[in-house]
């Protein structure tokens, strides 16, 4: 059975729960539903082999990938499945003809698959639909770990 950890009861849409049994017949193999969201990203393990129920994880549930596909470090993980992520660049100010550093902080919501992540990790994200009022990424794959200071500029 699959981990139950809200009120209501958490399903797969694409499985059915109900089979009937029969007789002499011993299978212990439980139904379990993912997917390929392409781009060259293989789908994790964890999403195959597990058995958490998420409805907006890119590989079991129901997110399509589209749109941009984004590379930022991750700055906290203090929300429910969801972390932020912070994308540093460089704008050009043309009257002194020097750079400026700049961020922006982007929401991004986590599958279970990838709950192994930590402060400071760089991870790919992919746009989806909007998932809540400021979530539309969603973390496809983790670059590289590593323990680095939250506020550091990572271009250079």
């Amino acid at each position: 059975m699959s981990e139950q950890t809200e009120k209501a009861f958490q399903k797969q849409a694409g499985v059915f729960l109900n089979k009937k049994r029969q007789v002499g017949a011993k299978t212990n193999k439980e139904a379990r539903w993912t997917k390929n969201v392409g781009l060259g990203i293989k789908t994790p393990i964890e999403a195959v082999q597990g058995t958490y129920i998420d409805k907006k994880c890119p590989f079991t549930g129901d997110v399509a990938i589209r749109g941009r596909l984004l590379r930022g470090t991750v700055r906290s993980m203090k929300m429910k499945r969801t972390l932020t992520i912070r994308r540093d660049y460089l704008h050009y100010i043309k009257k002194y003809n020097r750079f400026e550093k700049r961020h922006k902080n982007i929401s991004a919501h986590v599958s279970p698959a990838f709950l192994d992540m930590k402060q400071g990790d760089t991870v790919l994200i992919g746009q989806c639909r909007p998932l809540s009022k400021t979530v539309r990424f969603n973390v496809l794959k983790v670059i590289a770990t590593a323990a680095s200071d939250k506020k550091k500029f990572a271009k250079f």
